[in-house]
């Protein structure tokens, strides 16, 4: 007797769960599935899940496909599970292809091609409202969102959209997606939501038109480049009681909001500066662009969400010092000093210059520090003049973080939500209007 083993949540048992059980069934005489628990969810960042443990139990239960359920809840249990039930094959979705061929030492590992063609109505009716979402655009971050959205219970990357048919076909064919979209008025009329992951200077006229479709919008930051458009594109979801959400991973993250909490909680006093930095390396490429590149379109928005979340929108002033080479196309190194009646924030981001990525926020009664790279917050410290109350906070944070935004996202959309708290309208407008005057009315320019 050949005994095959599969895993998963199987929140929202919809049609693909049924033909991967039935295709892992095929390849033996029983089979064995494994639900895994709420809290080992939490802790491998799978995101979202709706359905308590023996809902999805149930799930697998009336599916008719399993010969015995049992529970995984910890790491490293697959390695005892093999053994403990003499399994001899092991079977698991090919968007997990390479992740488990350790588990080649104790028995056959088999990926099983992931469910195409399953239309997105049937999957919404079956599955009390699983998402379908398109991408726009096919480059790196692109790559990363598909691999992300599979730890987000509920949603379902179907198709992608690119003004380079080849990159979309390629694009389908590696993550095994249902189809490449031929017109961007396909993919709009494919899904209930699109992820915008295109260049800066294209998000306006990509966001419009899926609102003016009824379609719900995660769009990649900066959402625009000029406070207007951003402005504009949220007045359009208004009326057409659409989700807009500018996708800026940092925001939603756990260990950021936890800072954030801290730090409006008074444990350090009233906040008097916020300085933040984020720089990276990159000589060529994309980011030197003139029409939409340059430090601070690529790498503004996360420090300034750190001074427009913890200051407020209301700065009194501004002051922006950028660095444009001879030669250079775009700015490459800046700084953009905001101004509170009672604080500073003060802004850093490079291309070509590298610094600290780090967070300072300060205090009148102490200050917080996470350390680099600070926009993906794994950690922070409260400190105060006597030391022996400094506290350390620790949080996970997950794979590329793309995920949070996309759990954000989703929520939002099941739950009848149209802003929120981790990212509001007026937040993403401020940031959009900060960029746009460093960007094009630098106060001082070095060459």
């Amino acid at each position: 007797m050949t005994t095959v083993i599969t895993y998963g949540t199987f929140d929202l048992f919809h049609e693909g769960h049924r033909r991967l059980l039935e295709r892992a069934r095929a390849l033996g005489d029983r089979l064995i599935v494994a639900v895994t628990t709420d809290a080992y969810d939490v802790s491998r960042g799978k995101l979202n899940v709706s359905q308590p443990l023996v809902e999805r139990i149930d799930n697998v239960r009336s599916s008719g496909l399993a010969d015995e359920i049992i529970v995984e809840e910890y790491e490293g249990q697959k390695v005892l599970d093999i053994q403990r039930y003499h399994v001899d094959v092991f079977a698991l979705g090919s968007d997990w292809l390479g992740e488990f061929d350790y588990l080649r030492d104790y028995c056959d590992v088999v990926y099983l091609e992931r469910t195409k063609g399953v239309s997105s109505t049937q999957l919404r009716a079956q599955s009390h409202g699983v998402l379908s979402v398109g991408i726009v655009g096919a480059g790196r971050i692109a790559h990363r969102f598909v691999a992300e959205s599979r730890f987000v219970s509920g949603v379902d990357v179907e198709t992608v959209y690119s003004r380079r048919t080849g990159s979309a076909v390629d694009f389908v064919a590696q993550h095994e997606l249902k189809q490449a979209s031929a017109t961007y008025d396909d993919l709009l009329d494919a899904v209930a939501a699109v992820y915008i992951a295109t260049p800066h200077p294209t998000h306006h006229d990509y966001a419009a038109r899926a609102i003016e479709a009824g379609v719900h919008v995660l769009c990649e930051k900066p959402m625009t480049l000029t406070r207007a458009e951003t402005a504009h594109l949220y007045d359009m979801a208004a009326t057409a009681d659409v989700v807009l959400l500018e996708a800026c991973k940092t925001a939603f993250c756990p260990g950021f909001q936890h800072l954030v909490g801290v730090a409006r909680s008074g444990v350090i006093g009233r906040v008097r500066s916020v300085d933040a930095t984020f720089t990276k390396v990159v000589p060529s490429g994309r980011e030197h662009d003139p029409d939409g590149g340059g430090s601070i379109s690529e790498l503004a928005t996360y420090p300034l969400l750190a001074a427009i979340k913890l200051l407020g929108t209301d700065y009194a002033d501004m002051h922006t010092t950028s660095l444009v080479p001879a030669g250079s196309p775009v700015e490459t190194f800046s700084r953009i000093d905001l101004t509170y009646p009672h604080s500073v924030a003060s802004a850093r981001t490079g291309l070509t210059v590298k610094a600290e990525g780090d967070l300072v926020v300060a205090g009148s009664q102490g200050y917080i520090y996470a350390p680099a790279p600070w926009w993906l917050t794994e950690s922070f410290e409260v400190r105060f003049e006597d030391g022996s109350r400094n506290r350390k906070y620790y949080h996970t944070f997950d794979g590329d973080g793309l995920r949070y935004e996309l759990a954000e996202f989703a929520s939002m959309i099941q739950t009848g939500a149209r802003e929120s708290y981790k990212l509001r309208r007026d937040e993403s407008v401020a940031i959009a209007g900060i960029i746009e005057r460093a960007r094009t009315h630098p106060d001082t320019v070095i060459r």
